[in-house]
């Protein structure tokens, strides 16, 4: 059966972008909205973490959850999910700092 997906992509690839939206619509540039059985958004999330290079993508989908949905990420991104008491919160990670640079 069919459920709603949304999959947000930072810095991809064009080639996986136009791979998103022969299954969704890209509704706003990065993100992807369809409705696929869960066989097919999972070779879609395998795709996605195949080729995502170094950008960032995160896939929300239905779940037998407290939410009702689950996050899926994959790449470099400051906002983790940390699961919490039987929930899924979003964790900020502190941003990497620039090495300091010697006077010369």
């Amino acid at each position: 059966m069919p459920s709603m997906l949304v999959i947000a992509t930072t810095a991809v690839p064009d080639h996986l972008r136009g791979a998103l939206s022969r299954w969704t619509n890209e509704v706003v540039p990065g993100i992807f909205v369809g409705s696929v059985s869960a066989r097919v958004r999972d070779q879609l999330w395998q795709a996605v973490t195949a080729t995502v290079g170094n950008g960032a993508a995160v896939l929300v989908h239905p779940a037998p959850t407290e939410q009702g949905y689950a996050i899926r990420t994959t790449g470099t991104r400051r906002r983790v999910p940390a699961e919490f008491d039987g929930l899924t919160l979003i964790r900020m990670t502190a941003p990497k700092l620039k090495e300091m640079q010697s006077p010369s």
